[in-house]
């Protein structure tokens, strides 16, 4: 966001729109800070969600750099000024912070705070969190606050659309962390069916293979064979789940190092030549990164099981504002016009969904005999 100030109606829409665009709670408190920063023209803001332990579960700030806020050190306690809005959830407004009683000092790195604007976020009872403002970039008469009841009056409007975006954020994580929980045992249970019934081919063939190695050695060697390509196909199950329950590495690694370490190892575990390329593609929110994964994880395994492809290309790009996921086989293909059985095989409902979630679209283009390409446009990146 700029750091000039605007003022008036347009701005404070300007900060809810803002608000409104995210899913992510990291995200929103993030834009809440920022938009505060703008809206109020101060030097510095801060955000902090109290955890059950005395201190913040998150604490994000605006105008800080990276290097300042690292040599500031761990996170701080609910005490002084911070403990007063969190405990007695009353806007405070000071001329001079360092000078009020409560005032308990800072780390050695902690940049210099003079007039000080802070409030409770606040749902009915509960409070979310803590919004706090200093240095107010304007002239200000010795002894006086640089923050006015308008400042504080804005401030509160900002916060209560705060305190719906922060709870629609939560409410999504945790409607998401339900999704992935009933996907993790529906692939326990694919896992199990499919691993298992490999198992049990495979024992099967191993003990008839013992049974004729002294009176059919020829027999006993096809069985053999048989085991080593149930054991291969066992195997590529294994590998594919694993793949599909490690999502996390979007967190640490982002979705091009993610999509392009699991397409190296799915082209090591299967005959098909697998590739990917990425060009201008950068960090996207949560949301939409982990679509985007799904989207192209649900696509190569249908490319990889059931198109009987030499070949599968995915491709991550940019289009306009937009991100771009294409996956292209040059297998089997199908006719898309009888999709609605073919739909729900190959997972084209659930791609679709995951796409509309995020507002993208999903686009299937394919023919017998002429391989199939299925693209994700996801907005943002």
């Amino acid at each position: 966001m700029s750091h000039r100030p605007r003022s008036g109606l347009a701005a404070v829409s300007a900060a809810l729109l803002a608000m409104s665009r995210h899913l992510e709670v990291r995200d929103v408190l993030k834009t809440i800070v920022a938009s505060a920063r703008e809206l109020l023209d101060a030097q510095y803001a801060a955000l902090g969600v109290p955890d059950d332990h005395g201190g913040f579960a998150q604490f994000v700030v605006d105008g800080v750099s990276d290097q300042q806020w690292k040599a500031i050190g761990p996170l701080p306690r609910q005490h002084g000024i911070l403990a007063a809005m969190l405990h007695q959830a009353r806007p405070e407004r000071l001329a001079d912070v360092r000078k009020d009683p409560r005032f308990e000092g800072w780390p050695a790195a902690h940049p210099e705070m003079s007039d000080f604007l802070g409030l409770p976020i606040r749902d009915g009872d509960e409070i979310l969190g803590a919004l706090f403002l200093a240095n107010k970039n304007c002239p200000k008469p010795e002894g006086s606050c640089g923050f006015t009841e308008d400042d504080e009056e804005l401030l509160a409007t900002l916060a209560q659309h705060a305190a719906i975006a922060l709870t629609n954020a939560r409410l999504y994580e945790r409607s998401r962390e339900l999704t992935i929980a009933e996907e993790r045992s529906r692939l326990a249970h694919e896992l199990h069916d499919a691993v298992a019934q490999k198992l049990f081919s495979l024992r099967l063939t191993a003990q008839a293979a013992a049974a004729l190695v002294d009176r059919d050695p020829s027999r006993a060697k096809g069985e053999l064979q048989q085991v080593a390509a149930l054991a291969a196909e066992a195997a590529d199950e294994l590998r594919a789940a694993v793949v599909e329950l490690r999502p996390a590495a979007l967190d640490e690694d982002g979705l091009v190092a993610t999509l392009r370490t699991q397409i190296q190892v799915l082209d090591r575990a299967h005959t098909a030549r697998v590739t990917f390329t990425s060009r201008g593609v950068r960090a996207l929110p949560a949301a939409q990164e982990e679509a985007l994964l799904r989207v192209a994880q649900e696509a190569l395994h249908n490319a990889l099981r059931h198109s009987g492809a030499a070949h599968v290309d995915v491709t991550l790009h940019k289009r306009g504002t937009a991100t771009v996921l294409r996956v292209t086989d040059d297998g089997g293909g199908f006719e898309p016009a009888a999709t609605r059985r073919a739909g729900r095989h190959l997972g084209l409902v659930s791609m679709r969904d995951r796409a509309g979630g995020v507002g993208g679209t999903l686009t299937v283009k394919s023919a017998p005999g002429k391989g199939t390409t299925i693209e994700m446009e996801a907005p943002g990146g």
